[in-house]
């Protein structure tokens, strides 16, 4: 059985994380971005699919480009950021599995179903996004998820190079402002959602 994280590691990933609005000014440098890509790969995806296409937004003008994109409420969170992680996935993510699961042919799975493609590709870059977060708070980063953007236009301004490429979501990463959130949100009982059949 493998052994369990700290209390106080559960505190930082989980309980006392907090998405945040706006940030302290400290940077968020290129190993730390790296070293959440190294993390959030290792966690599963569906036949190791590995669909998300993740655009680091960390330039000024990168950030302004996205922040064109997206709703007014969301600019400030975007720009004040250190870097802002556009979490696309690639709807043709199939041609990259010979390699990245090698022990069937599970290309052929997917080959003439786009639309199961993309149900498949938009479900695993959920996921990936979501180990994102998991592993930025692992060290040490605070996160802010955002919707609330046009995603045809992000798609025009990241992703023109590679038009099978869509957008997710976005995440903002840095170091929070406590100021800039208020009390947690109500969080339901087990029993509120869910049921052991």
């Amino acid at each position: 059985m493998a052994d369990t994280l700290s209390a106080d590691a559960l505190d930082l990933i989980f309980r006392e994380a907090r998405s945040y609005n706006d940030w302290l000014d400290q940077p968020v440098s290129d190993d730390e971005i790296h070293a959440i890509y190294e993390l959030l790969k290792m966690a599963p995806t569906s036949a190791n699919m590995q669909p998300a296409r993740i655009v680091w937004a960390k330039s000024p003008e990168a950030k302004a480009k996205l922040a064109d994109c997206a709703s007014d409420g969301n600019k400030d969170k975007i720009t004040s950021a250190p870097v802002v992680a556009i979490i696309g996935y690639d709807i043709d993510f199939h041609e990259e599995l010979p390699w990245l699961f090698p022990h069937t042919d599970a290309k052929s799975w997917f080959d003439g179903d786009e639309d199961g493609r993309k149900e498949g590709a938009f479900r695993n870059s959920s996921l990936q996004g979501a180990y994102l977060m998991i592993a930025a708070r692992a060290l040490g980063l605070d996160c802010g998820p955002m919707s609330g953007f046009d995603s045809e236009a992000v798609d025009k301004a990241f992703f023109a190079d590679q038009p099978r490429h869509r957008s997710n979501f976005i995440c903002a990463i840095g170091h929070g402002d406590p100021k800039s959130i208020f009390d947690r949100s109500p969080r339901p009982d087990f029993d509120k959602f869910n049921r052991i059949d």
